[in-house]
């Protein structure tokens, strides 16, 4: 078979190393954004007006949650490999799940800080959570979506394809990434 035809074929191992690389990119610029929003943080807390307060447990039980989903999301590539519909399609959803409550507790997270007077417009030391942490959210947002075709292939009358493998590869690419 040619290259031409090869990496025309959708699904093929030439098409996956592509999108891969691309998911493998993106990774690394969001590595990127997030290095220089901690270094921004530790510039601008040097420089003073810096208000302490403690960070809302919420934000460290959203965190146990988001890692109990990165497990889920082996489970979930794992049961592929086993050819285990029925686990794949709980593991899924188990991860979409995961990840809505991750996000539900971000924003009881948020409404902690804003309890304790650390508003997003108020002192920098707030703001700089508020973005960190929205960012990341934006992000599992975009993991949510990707678990939610996930499903959608999951429910359907099921085949285990080389394309589909692929497929919940790079999702779990993503979503560890995201952890």
């Amino acid at each position: 078979m040619t290259e031409a035809v090869l990496h025309s074929i959708p699904g093929s191992t030439r098409t996956y190393q592509s999108r891969k690389f691309a998911l493998l990119l993106a990774c690394a610029s969001m590595i990127m954004l997030f290095a220089a929003l901690t270094s921004a943080y530790i510039v601008r807390k040097a420089a003073g007006n810096w208000l302490e307060f403690r960070l809302p447990e919420m934000f460290g039980y959203s965190t146990a949650v988001l890692l109990l989903s990165s497990l889920t999301a082996a489970l979930a590539l794992r049961s592929f490999n086993q050819q285990d519909v029925f686990k794949l399609r709980l593991f899924t959803s188990a991860s979409l799940l995961l990840g809505i409550v991750f996000l539900f507790m971000q924003y009881l997270g948020w409404q902690s800080l804003v309890d304790i007077g650390v508003a997003l417009d108020g002192n920098p030391s707030g703001s700089f959570i508020y973005v960190i942490s929205g960012i990341h959210a934006a992000h599992v947002l975009g993991g949510l979506a990707a678990w939610i075709l996930s499903i959608r292939i999951a429910f359907r009358p099921f085949r285990f394809t080389e394309r589909r493998k692929h497929q919940l590869e790079m999702v779990n690419i993503y979503w560890h990434f995201v952890d």
